[in-house]
């Protein structure tokens, strides 16, 4: 290898190997330098594309959530509109009650009367009897005076104040029987009224049970497949219930003294069909106390979104369920309790503990204000606290839980249970 400048030649002998060495370095540098590059570039292609997709799940994401939103107001209309219906239905039926009871009063009162009437109809007809023996005793009396006038000698010595008092007595006796006749007609015809009035009565009363047995068939049902799809034994839990509130909100069944028998111990159907109908009615309300102790109520009745579950979570336990709306939205008590903490308790933030019967407790956190107090007494639906971003929380959401027994469960397995029923 030669390089010559103006004045100067230096000259460089290289060899094969150097020689192969020097193209083998270049050729490497080349292809790293073309291999770089084309990393670059489909790295930043990449990403590229990268962003779009990103950004198109995102819309995506926003869309599916709009859409789930909008089918959970339709069923939060929906459960509003059937708890609507249903309370009308339980008006309904307690009106039917009551005149339910007035008509079996009535009923009472009439059959008292019909007694009466035919008690009265069975003297009537005892008196008639009576007083036509007498009236047959007048006239035999009459009769064999007459022969013995004819057969005797003192035909003309009979005594004008016997003869007027036989007349006068007869004449009594017949305007009697005339009367009693009169009275025992109109008896007759009092006891076919009233035998006419109680048929309608009886027409009026199957009709009646037939639409309260029909109501509460609709009514009870749709509870029963709730409290099932919670986990929960309905029967245990009426039966629990009906020990702690046998006094609570009952109805009077003091005119039956047993299945089909009235006070007079009569067997009577429409008594064992109100009987049983009273007793049905009695295990609705036990339902509905029932329902309002089991965390059965949403806690965000405002327009939300669910955004996590109830299960683990970047490696953790995530002991409730979340649920995103504005900040300072109403959060509600889920069931009747007693408030047992409020308070700051670390990555809850802001956090309600209430107490409730069956061993159940609920938590609310992440709250920005509070509305109750601990020891306050709170009702299902009361507005105990405000949506906030307190404790550990990436967003203003309300975290909610449900534990029993200091057990946590999945709340959302109470929420979707009341689903198509609130």
């Amino acid at each position: 290898m030669l390089l010559k400048s103006n004045d100067k030649t230096l000259f460089f002998n290289l060899k094969s190997s150097t020689q192969t060495t020097i193209a083998c370095g270049m050729f490497c540098l080349v292809a790293w330098s073309i291999f770089s590059i084309a990393v670059i570039t489909m790295d930043s292609l990449g990403a590229g594309n990268f962003r779009e997709q990103a950004i198109r799940d995102q819309e995506n994401y926003q869309l599916r959530l709009m859409s789930l939103a909008e089918e959970r107001d339709y069923q939060q209309d929906s459960s509003r509109q059937t708890q609507i219906k249903f309370e009308k239905a339980l008006a309904h039926i307690s009106k039917l009650q009551e005149e339910l009871m007035e008509i079996e009063i009535e009923r009472k009162e009439l059959s008292t009367a019909l007694n009466i009437v035919k008690s009265k109809l069975s003297t009537s007809r005892l008196e008639e009897i009576k007083a036509k023996e007498n009236l047959n005793h007048f006239k035999l009396m009459t009769n064999s005076e007459s022969s013995q006038k004819s057969n005797q000698e003192f035909s003309t010595t009979i005594n004008a104040d016997k003869e007027a008092l036989l007349a006068k007595v007869l004449s009594e006796t017949a305007g009697q029987r005339d009367m009693l006749r009169s009275e025992a007609y109109t008896a007759r015809q009092s006891v076919k009224n009233i035998e006419r009035e109680i048929k309608l009565i009886e027409q009026r009363n199957e009709q009646i049970f037939r639409l309260i047995e029909e109501a509460l068939s609709v009514s009870v049902g749709p509870l029963d497949k709730m409290f099932r799809a919670a986990g929960v034994n309905p029967d245990s839990v009426i039966e629990t219930i009906r020990r702690g509130y046998s006094g609570y909100g009952g109805h009077d069944l003091s005119f039956l003294d047993g299945d089909g028998e009235t006070a007079l111990g009569v067997y009577d159907e429409n008594a064992e069909k109100a009987s049983r109908i009273l007793k049905n009615l009695d295990e609705l309300n036990l339902y509905r106390i029932a329902i309002e102790k089991y965390p059965f109520y949403h806690p965000v009745q405002t327009s939300n979104r669910f955004t996590s579950g109830f299960g683990p979570r970047w490696g953790r336990m995530h002991n409730g369920t979340d649920f995103a709306a504005p900040h300072g939205t109403p959060i509600r008590a889920t069931a009747d309790g007693i408030v047992s903490y409020v308070g700051w308790k670390s990555a809850y933030g802001r956090l309600i503990k209430i107490k409730h019967d069956f061993g159940i407790e609920t938590r609310y956190a992440h709250l920005a204000k509070f509305r109750v107090k601990k020891g306050q007494r709170v009702s299902r639906g009361q507005h105990i606290g405000d949506m906030g971003n307190t404790g550990r929380s990436t967003g203003t959401h309300l975290h909610y839980e449900i534990r029993i027994g200091g057990e946590a469960i999945n709340p959302m397995k109470y929420i979707k249970a009341a689903k198509n029923v609130f």
